[in-house]
């Protein structure tokens, strides 16, 4: 089921440098799909949840699909990924695992949690941009995503 008009896309991410960048390259792409920010994993956490200021779901909605950093402070992006994959109405969210690490160990951690993609982060806006454009194209239009509930 697509619902990618009105879904809310979460990403995950601890540096504003890197979030300030990637909220510019989704208005750069024309995403239509609201788009909200955890800080770090135990916030991504308690957003998915609807725990505390996130209780509101009219407000911090499901989302579609989830953009994961792995370093972060707290709850890393393994931390996220592994609590995801054991909710009864959300282990099958799409999780894009966005990330400045190359390392094997990583890649292949992240995809053994559950990770449906693993992309490092470019270094240039222009890739980021590009990037975010192909990513929401294949998860947000193309691919039928699966039925969340919270």
């Amino acid at each position: 089921m697509n619902y990618a008009e009105v879904q809310t896309v979460l990403f995950a991410e601890d540096d504003d440098n890197d979030a300030f960048f990637l909220e510019r390259a989704f208005k750069q792409a024309k995403i239509a799909n609201p788009l909200q920010r955890a800080c770090d994993g135990e916030e991504a956490i308690a957003y998915l949840s609807g725990l505390g200021k996130y209780a509101d779901r009219a407000q911090y909605p499901i989302p579609c699909l989830l953009m994961l950093d792995l370093k972060m402070p707290r709850k890393n992006g393994f931390d996220v990924l592994q609590w995801l994959r054991v909710q009864p109405g959300l282990k099958r969210m799409p999780v894009v695992v966005l990330t400045s690490s190359k390392e094997d160990p990583d890649i292949n951690r992240a995809y053994d949690l559950g990770a449906n993609t693993y992309v490092v982060k470019p270094v240039q806006f222009e890739g980021l941009a590009d990037m975010i454009k192909t990513l929401t194209f294949y998860w947000l239009i193309l691919a039928e995503t699966p039925t969340l509930q919270p």
